[in-house]
């Protein structure tokens, strides 16, 4: 059925094959137009999906853009939430609202996060991102169709690189079981993920084989052939008399359209730069079709708006203290992900390491293990997108005495493989270290389900667990080292993804378990060397009255916020940088609760995760009875992330030097 009128009951629009194929080609200009602008996202897979969206959306599916959450609508629920572009797109084609507003892709304060999010924007079903859990999602929404006796159809957007986990096959066979023909799964089967092909990262085929044993009608579908696609789709919504769920198994090719980008594995996470977009839509035969210019400056003019308002908000002291704003006090950036990767290069030549790689290897750089040492290929393991296989894999590798590494993305890392990490590592004691990275929400644009910020509730929170989270590329080196060789047991490793100051030196004190005290002494021409760095039981106090406690690269912001302090009140901040979490080192926090007056703890988390544990430790030691200090945490409070631009996020949250100053100010009542 085309698009309707759902209070009439009329017919909007209705296309011809050879209308629909020339939309799709349209549709694939306007999403690469959305991805330039937003100068980051998926070009590859969004590109190959675009000429089933078009049949599905405009002429297939049942919906009315005008009453998004018309009841009788068919749902169209996006598992593979990473093409969200090519989902927008579709939407803005439809009706849905003009398509201009595409050029908000992944901003902040725009409805169009990185991966959907379906409160904010109608047309969405669900919020999706983490692979596999969308399917499962479509299977409870056609139940209740059964149960409620409603005859919409329900459509699930899939991929091959999904079905590496294990929760889309859970979620196939309770579809069969309950005979839902009403559920249609269509799979872009694109055979290109992250990593590389799908058959050499973890093959899922025989796929057609694999579905039929699971009791579904299968179709195989030309992804690129207009008449194939839509007469398949109509016969799985009206003619399926099978009593059964129906799978089309679409093939198509990653970058359909544009010759650099087609099949090319590089293009999978890529937005393309103002030069390629043109060369992109000269093409797609579309060079004079587009306002390109006016589209983008959309785009600029909107992302404008942002940042004004941003530094309108951003608290005032006497003047810019933001990183690199003048001529002395410079920062060097670097990403602590690369310090992992560096210490992976540096190391594995222990046989007893094996690295583990969950599809996004080049991004946490745990692939540094082998690029330059090809004789260790042998001990990485690809499981593909598996996080509680890996988990569990990696269990039994060392329990046969290997020193196995596990990295994705700690959102994955900390709570989708939550229960394998509990029993299989944790239980048995196992000598494993996890690697959390892309924690906080300085992830950026790939929004709220890709920013980890709930990791430091439920890592520490397992017996036997130790858990670092160092503070710049330099330390996490020096931390990836200490937990391959010299802790034994279970072992988690939080870093982030985007390029951080480095406040710490080759030659800068690391102990594990200990915490270290920074000290801001004057201004110099390199920020680090404007402070002194001591391991806390070699501190002596110097009188302060305030102490800030961080962790992670928002150790960073918590020292210049000492530097805000002091020079615009001329107040001496300890700063304690618990770069251990688990143990945490309490000599330190209670000392700190004794010698000053007020403390602040400052995370890139959501509030609590470092300041609870902080608290529970002040509030547990009898010597400081009647004069404990004044408390306060600064964190993400009690939120999920959005998209935006890494340093956006940090001032849109409170995290910035310039909140944790302000807030010393009012406690300090300076």
């Amino acid at each position: 059925m085309p698009l309707i009128d759902s209070t009439k009951n009329e017919i909007v629009r209705e296309y011809s094959i050879d209308e629909l194929t020339e939309l799709a080609n349209y549709m694939r200009g306007l999403n690469l137009i959305s991805l330039c602008s937003a100068g980051s996202g998926h070009s590859g897979g969004t590109l190959g999906i675009m000429d089933v969206c078009a049949a599905l959306y405009l002429k297939v599916a049942c919906h009315d853009p005008r009453h998004p959450f018309w009841s009788n609508r068919d749902r169209v629920i996006w598992s593979a939430g990473h093409k969200a572009p090519a989902l927008y797109t579709s939407l803005a084609v439809s009706g849905y609202f003009p398509e201009e507003e595409l050029m908000k892709l992944r901003m902040l304060g725009g409805p169009f996060q990185g991966h959907p999010h379906w409160r904010d924007l109608p047309g969405v079903e669900i919020s999706s991102g983490s692979l596999g859990q969308g399917f499962s999602v479509a299977v409870g929404v056609a139940l209740a169709a059964k149960l409620d006796k409603k005859a919409y159809r329900v459509f699930v957007v899939s991929s091959d690189g999904e079905h590496q986990e294990g929760s889309v096959w859970e979620a196939a066979m309770a579809a069969a079981h309950y005979h839902l023909d009403n559920l249609i799964l269509i799979i872009d089967k694109n055979r290109l993920q992250i990593d590389g092909e799908v058959t050499q990262i973890m093959n899922i085929d025989p796929l057609i084989e694999k579905y039929r044993a699971f009791n579904w009608y299968v179709l195989g579908v030309d992804g690129h052939n207009m008449a194939d696609i839509v007469a398949k789709l109509d016969w799985a919504r009206n003619q399926n008399n099978t009593g059964t769920p129906v799978v089309l198994i679409c093939h198509t090719n990653k970058g359909r359209g544009v010759t650099f980008m087609e099949n090319a594995v590089g293009w999978h996470g890529k937005a393309p730069t103002r030069a390629e977009l043109d060369r992109a839509l000269a093409d797609l035969a579309l060079s004079d079709t587009f306002n390109v210019d006016g589209m983008l400056n959309n785009g600029k003019e909107f992302q404008s708006k942002v940042d004004a308002n941003l530094t309108g908000q951003l608290p005032r002291f006497s003047r810019d203290f933001w990183w690199n704003s003048s001529d002395t006090m410079k920062v060097k950036m670097d990403p602590t992900r690369k310090g992992f990767g560096r210490a992976l290069e540096k190391c594995g030549d222990d046989e007893r390491v094996v690295c583990i790689g969950a599809d996004i290897s080049d991004s946490i750089m745990i692939s540094e293990f082998y690029k330059k040492h090809p004789e260790r290929k042998h001990r990485f393991i690809s499981v593909g997108v598996a996080e509680q296989n890996a988990t569990a894999i990696a269990a039994g590798l060392a329990k046969e005495g290997k020193i196995p590494v596990f990295g994705t993305y700690g959102v994955f890392a900390s709570a989708r493989n939550l229960d394998q990490l509990r029993v299989s590592v944790c239980y048995g004691n196992f000598n494993v270290l996890i690697v959390g990275a892309h924690g906080g929400v300085s992830v950026g644009p790939d929004g709220a389900t890709h920013q980890e910020l709930e990791a430091m509730f439920q890592i520490p929170g397992l017996p036997n667990m130790h858990m670092g989270v160092p503070c710049d590329s330099i330390e996490t080196e020096k931390m990836t080292r200490t937990l391959l060789f010299e802790v034994e047991g279970p072992k988690y490793l939080r870093f982030a993804r985007e390029a951080t100051p480095i406040i710490t030196r080759e030659d800068s004190p690391f102990r594990f378990g200990e915490a270290n005290i920074f000290r801001f002494r004057e201004k110099a021409a390199d920020f680090r060397d404007a402070f002194d760095i001591s391991p806390a039981s070699e501190y002596k106090s110097e009188g302060e009255v305030l102490t800030i406690i961080s962790c992670g690269p928002e150790t960073a912001e918590a020292l210049r916020a000492a530097y805000i302090i002091k020079t615009d009140y001329d107040i001496d901040t300890r700063v304690v940088h618990l770069h251990t979490i688990k143990p945490l080192d309490r000599n330190a926090i209670i000392r700190a609760a004794r010698e000053t007056s007020v403390i602040i703890t400052a995370e890139e988390h959501q509030v609590g995760g470092l300041g609870n544990r902080v608290a529970a430790i002040i509030a547990s030691e009898r010597t400081l009875d009647f004069k404990p200090p004044i408390f306060y945490m600064i964190g993400v409070e009690d939120k999920f992330g959005e998209s935006g631009k890494p340093w956006q996020l940090i001032k849109h949250f409170g995290l910035a030097a310039e909140h944790i100053a302000q807030k010393a100010r009012e406690l300090l009542k300076l």
